[in-house]
């Protein structure tokens, strides 16, 4: 399975006082544009609160201000822990009207139907036949995101997988059996791990792969030393103050570019540490000092990750590097090393795995 990367710069969580900064984000992404450009449907994992979501909206209403496709952004959260079909579809179907009423797009608003309106049809048709519908009647191709995809579990998680591979596979078959351009499912996992969570649900008996139709498996890259100066840069240009040169370098050490982190950092040292008096500018100390806190005060970002080390399958990979061994045993699944290195929890490679930066290797242990 190949993998590609995608960078944006984008905001998750908390961030400086200007609300967000970003940098243009069709023009960095030249994998994306393939997707569209060869029709494919493809996966985007990334750990949460690493800014999947503010990316798919930007890249969402970049797409529709460009007039040469339609681009839908829809989550699935409602579908948390849901197991009935009929339940989970018709949330989905709901979603999707919502999407389309909330759309900056005229074309796409007019197409949202009354919530009482929605066609009443069978689990296995519902997704199919209201992604049909859109397409049927849109002038252009329509690309489809759905974030938070792996919200779906058990039954649902298939049901919906299959009607989006009938859709896939008929979809050129005549004017009436249109369905979307390109698709993307976003979430913390890749699909394998999806279908790991099915099997052992032992539900998918007799199907090889529900979204065997995938191209790509793509995910978002943490920000890289370069990125975290031109982010608080365009800081320093929206306020005046600066961020010293030892302090980016300290803020890409405590985080390693993870993105929530990158901006909790900046957040704790311009609001909290010195109270938005721009004109002091942020030393290494003070970033140091912000890192220190966030380590001590454990904010709702951080007890999400160390609520993860209570899954059996994550504490199988993670008590090992918290005692002191990056080496994970042989006996430990391969999938489930993957499904850790997803969550952002560790980094490197198989054989040697260790906590992804310094911050998380603190309140880990």
């Amino acid at each position: 399975m190949s993998q590609s990367t995608i960078k944006a710069f984008n905001t998750a969580g908390p961030c400086i006082p200007a609300d967000h900064y970003m940098s243009p984000v069709l023009s960095r992404q030249t994998g994306v544009n393939e997707m569209f450009e060869g029709k494919y449907y493809f996966v985007l994992h990334a750990p949460r609160q690493s800014g999947k979501t503010t990316f798919l909206y930007a890249l969402t209403d970049e797409i529709n201000s460009q007039g040469q496709m339609y681009a839908l952004c829809c989550s699935l959260e409602a579908c948390q822990g849901v197991t009935d079909d009929e339940k989970a579809m018709t949330r989905i179907a709901v979603e999707i009207n919502t999407a389309l009423q909330l759309s900056s797009n005229d074309n796409l608003v007019s197409l949202a139907l009354p919530d009482d309106r929605l066609p009443k049809l069978a689990p296995s048709m519902k997704i199919f036949k209201s992604l049909n519908r859109l397409c049927v009647n849109l002038d252009k191709d329509l690309v489809v995101f759905f974030d938070e995809a792996d919200s779906l579990i058990d039954a649902p998680l298939i049901t919906f997988l299959r009607q989006i591979r009938l859709g896939y596979n008929n979809r050129s078959r005549s004017p009436q059996s249109k369905f979307p351009r390109s698709m993307a499912l976003v979430g913390m996992r890749d699909i394998r791990d999806y279908l790991v969570q099915a099997r052992d649900g032992q539900i998918s008996s007799g199907l090889a792969s529900p979204f065997n139709i995938k191209k790509e498996a793509f995910t978002l890259p943490n920000f890289t030393q370069d990125e975290i100066a031109h982010l608080y840069h365009q800081h320093t240009e929206a306020s005046g103050q600066a961020f010293e040169a030892l302090a980016v370098e300290r803020a890409w050490y405590w985080s390693e570019g993870q993105p929530w982190l990158v901006n909790a950092l900046a957040y704790e040292s311009v609001v909290n540490i010195l109270g938005k008096n721009y004109s002091q500018p942020i030393t290494s100390d003070i970033m140091n000092d912000a890192a220190e806190n966030l380590i001590k005060r454990r904010d709702t970002h951080i007890d999400s990750l160390l609520e993860r080390l209570k899954e059996p399958r994550v504490r199988a990979v993670m008590e090992p590097i918290i005692i002191g061994s990056r080496r994970v045993p042989i006996k430990v699944p391969l999938d489930d090393k993957r499904y850790v290195m997803d969550l952002g929890l560790l980094k490197g490679d198989y054989g040697n795995l260790r906590p992804a930066n310094p911050i998380y290797n603190e309140v880990f242990i």
